[in-house]
């Protein structure tokens, strides 16, 4: 082996920029930090309106993958960004942070995760942040290195109207999403900052990683293919990786990090002789270990969008013309203010898609836009202004998986998310898409509210059956994968407790694709927040 460090991280997005941060904290251990993609170099990174620049198209800053067709979506391939660079998704995303229901952490305890309720998270939830706003105190940081910030409405007046419809139509109002209360409407909370140079994107790689390149016992590379992870019988000692066509090897003395995401990381695992046998058979590679859960337990946010056009020209629309468009953009190099200093996802929602519901089960994401798709792949219309809620079920029942494609690390794994194979998340949707409908009929809105764009009205949203028929024909991710390395003690278990890989020494997986169930919320925040504590599970234990 060329080189060889106490620790090697393979991914350096939202959870392993953390994990090169407080492993290399201790001057004692030698850290490097593998990443597929390149810097967080690029402009619309850092402009906070910059990530709708970004997501439509695969680029070296975005994977740009697609789900195999499947009966349940119309047998529609599904496009499904995720951040490619430093700071991985976290440098791509509308920023919002969102931690989730104390609930969801509970559950993960229920099920048999010792060290994971909400009373156990929330420290390091609180250890990664330093919040900017007006919240539940109790609640935030105001010390750690994520820069988090409160949305300001004066650049929107229909956030306060969004908000105030939700109340109209009976729903509660919260002052803090992350706070005692999630349940409400309310303003967003976001990764910003405020600069002399006006408002920046916080990403995973400017909270952590930036302030730690300083460290002589930090090392990165970047544009690498990870092919495997290196074993002397079940024990990691190493990683494998191509780069500009040269094969390398670098040896682990303590632990090999999988932090590479809900896609790529089980891909690996399953490339490096780790996953179901008869999975790993079929492409020739030797197996390692069996663990039949390594690319299972997939679970997504599955998203419809509602919207309506705007009888004022006062929507995000003002900007979406060329012209205006790039004098938005000089406008904030120059000034940091205007239309791209702020993310459209302003403001928000968590309500229950109905009465029977414990706790809240659908998410709106409120923009004062409209578009032909979630992904912006269609250009806004500049001549035509409008206002939409993103919906989506926060804890589906359904469940998908992926799978390899080849042997080949450069193909990217068959991905088949089973959206809405549970009826009742089709009830769910289909709940929480009249729910919002109504409150977009209030009167908070009377005088904005044009015609109905989505659904459109061919479609009659009081027939199961129609309603039903669209949202299957019209649903996008939300960007939201996890599970497919989950923790637990179950059949399908690949991790431990400890983010430990069941079965084999020397190798944790940290990332969203540990999650045993998906959280009721954006799943950035709660990613930061697995490796603020797996570096201390790992800090404990040596």
């Amino acid at each position: 082996m060329e080189n060889s460090f106490d620790y090697v991280v393979v991914g350096a997005g939202s959870a392993g920029c953390v994990m090169a941060n407080r492993l290399s904290e201790n001057g004692k251990n030698s850290v490097l930090i593998l990443e597929a993609g390149g810097k967080d170099k690029n402009f619309f990174i850092h402009m906070p309106s910059g990530f709708s620049q970004i997501v439509p198209n695969k680029s070296d800053l975005n994977y740009g993958f697609e789900t195999e067709p499947e009966e349940t979506t119309d047998n529609r391939k599904l496009y499904w960004p995720r951040g490619r660079g430093w700071g991985g998704s976290s440098s791509i995303n509308a920023m919002v942070y969102i931690r989730g229901h104390a609930y969801d952490y509970d559950l993960w305890r229920q099920q048999g995760n010792t060290g994971w309720s909400y009373e156990d998270v929330l420290p390091y939830f609180k250890k990664a942040e330093s919040f900017n706003g007006e919240g539940d105190n109790d609640y935030h940081g105001f010390e750690g290195p994520l820069n988090v910030k409160k949305s300001e409405s004066d650049h929107d007046e229909l956030l306060d109207v969004f908000v105030d419809a939700g109340e109209q139509a009976g729903f509660p109002l919260t002052k803090d999403f992350n706070g005692e209360n999630q349940e409400g409407f309310s303003r967003y909370e976001h990764t910003m900052a405020d600069t002399r140079r006006g408002p920046r994107r916080w990403s995973s790689a400017r909270a952590y990683l930036h302030p730690a390149l300083k460290r002589k016992n930090l090392s990165t590379e970047i544009n690498v293919q990870v092919n495997k992870i290196l074993f002397e019988e079940k024990k990691a000692i190493g990683v494998e990786y191509t780069k500009k066509g040269k094969t390398f090897s670098v040896k682990a003395n303590k632990e090999v990090i999988l932090s590479a995401g809900a896609i790529n990381s089980p891909q690996i695992l399953m490339n490096s002789g780790i996953g179901d046998t008869s999975e790993l058979n079929k492409h020739g590679i030797n197996v390692i270990h069996e663990l039949k859960g390594v690319g299972k337990n997939l679970q997504d946010h599955y998203a419809v969008v509602n919207s309506f056009y705007c009888t004022q020209p006062i929507t995000l629309h003002r900007s979406a013309s060329f012209l205006r468009t790039q004098m938005a953009g000089l406008k904030y190099v120059l000034f940091g203010t205007g239309d791209a200093a702020f993310p459209p996802t302003s403001a928000g929602a968590f309500f229950k898609s109905s009465p029977e519901k414990d706790i809240p089960d659908t998410q709106l994401h409120y923009a004062s836009y409209i578009a032909e798709d979630t992904h912006g792949r269609v250009p806004i219309d500049p001549n035509q202004h409008g206002f939409s809620a993103v919906i989506c079920i926060l804890r589906p029942q359904s469940r998908g998986h992926l799978e390899l494609k080849s042997s080949n690390p450069d193909d990217a794994p068959l991905m088949y998310p089973n959206y809405l194979s549970e009826e009742q998340d089709l009830i769910d949707t289909r709940n929480a898409t009249r729910e919002t409908i109504r409150v977009f009929n209030q009167a908070a809105f009377d005088k904005y509210r044009g015609d109905r764009y989505k659904p459109g009205l061919d479609v009659n949203v009081d027939s199961d059956d129609e309603l039903d028929a669209w949202i299957k024909s019209s649903g996008e991710t939300l960007y939201h994968p996890v599970g497919t390395c989950k923790m637990g003690s179950d059949d399908l278990a690949v991790v431990d407790d400890n983010l430990r890989v069941r079965g084999v020494d020397n190798l944790r997986v940290i990332d969203a694709s540990i999650m045993p169930t998906l959280i009721g919320g954006n799943t950035n925040a709660p990613s930061i927040m697995i490796a603020e504590k797996a570096a201390d599970i790992i800090r404990q234990s040596v």
